[in-house]
């Protein structure tokens, strides 16, 4: 049967180089309990067959920056953020250890990272997993993500010399419309401090940990998940005309007070662009617009999200 031309999940096929990630490395006898004691995440029950999403917070639950995080050895946790988070959150990070037997660096320039997507999965990795599950080869991992438009997604990652894994090549515009597709926010520069981990749906999709000890910003966090007091969450959307990540979004009830924030967002591959956006949730069912810099105004649709939310569940 030929596959509906309006569908652009078959374009999600191959291999894509990833550059907008950096790698920080945790490394030391205390790495694990060095970064359960700071993030979002258990990192002291993580074994070598799972990594984390987790989240670095303010004292007042701001995300500071997002991770992907997995152990190499019992000695060393590799974490993956946005690039351009890297350094602040390194020197943050840093100001914790006090006597903590580890050490904290940049490891970007030793590590290849590729994105893996549809067929590749299977074909690279052996076969499609749940998210967050993990599987080495040697001296190289893959870290499955959450699928987008139903194709599986996975992260490689290997070391710098290594060759980047066999496969059809993936745009890395293509790639990047993936990781906004499924629904999974990478925090970046323009929108540190601006959001609790649920305002995300991090709670929903595996960056949060209820159960775990204290961590810079867990009573906002558990305040946010059993008092109510949660008014915004992650959607998806999309604009016909490129908008900035940051930008403000308004409902047409109020043009005067924003109701939400442009996360993430990528080109897509049938025109115009897709977007994580965080907004009100008395909002969602509104007429929404993004004011451009000219004085016109963008209209955003809402997409449907492609996992169901904790409360839902």
């Amino acid at each position: 049967m030929d596959s509906n031309p309006l569908d652009p999940s078959p374009l999600l096929h191959g291999v894509a180089p990833i550059t907008h990630l950096g790698v920080l490395r945790a490394q030391g006898e205390d790495a694990a309990a060095f970064l359960h004691a700071q993030l979002t995440q258990d990192f002291l029950q993580l074994d070598a067959q799972h990594a984390r999403l987790a989240a670095f917070l303010s004292a007042k639950g701001r995300m500071q920056a997002s991770f992907i995080g997995f152990k190499r050895s019992p000695t060393e946790v590799l974490l993956l953020c946005s690039r351009d988070l890297l350094a602040p959150t390194l020197k943050r990070l840093s100001m914790f250890v006090l006597r903590a037997k580890v050490r904290l660096s940049d490891a970007t320039a030793e590590f290849a990272l590729h994105g893996l997507a549809g067929s590749a999965v299977e074909t690279i990795a052996g076969s499609a997993s749940p998210a967050w599950s993990k599987a080495d080869f040697g001296s190289e991992s893959v870290v499955h993500l959450y699928p987008a438009l139903g194709q599986p997604r996975a992260l490689w990652v290997g070391p710098a010399d290594a060759p980047a894994p066999a496969g059809p090549a993936l745009d890395a515009g293509l790639w990047l419309w993936s990781e906004v597709r499924s629904g999974v926010a990478t925090l970046s520069a323009p929108v540190v401090d601006l959001f609790v981990p649920q305002m995300l749906n991090y709670e929903s999709v595996g960056g949060v940990n209820f159960h775990k000890g204290c961590y810079p910003g867990q009573e906002v966090v558990a305040r946010s998940q059993y008092r109510g007091t949660l008014k915004r969450r992650a959607y998806l959307a999309h604009a016909d005309v490129p908008i900035a990540v940051a930008a403000e979004i308004f409902a047409a009830s109020d043009p005067e007070q924003p109701c939400g924030t442009v996360v993430q967002e990528a080109a897509a591959p049938g025109g115009g662009v897709d977007a994580i956006v965080c907004l009100q949730t008395a909002a969602a069912e509104q007429p929404l617009h993004v004011p451009q810099p000219e004085g016109q105004s963008v209209p955003l649709s809402l997409l449907p999200l492609p996992y169901r939310l904790l409360e839902e569940v």
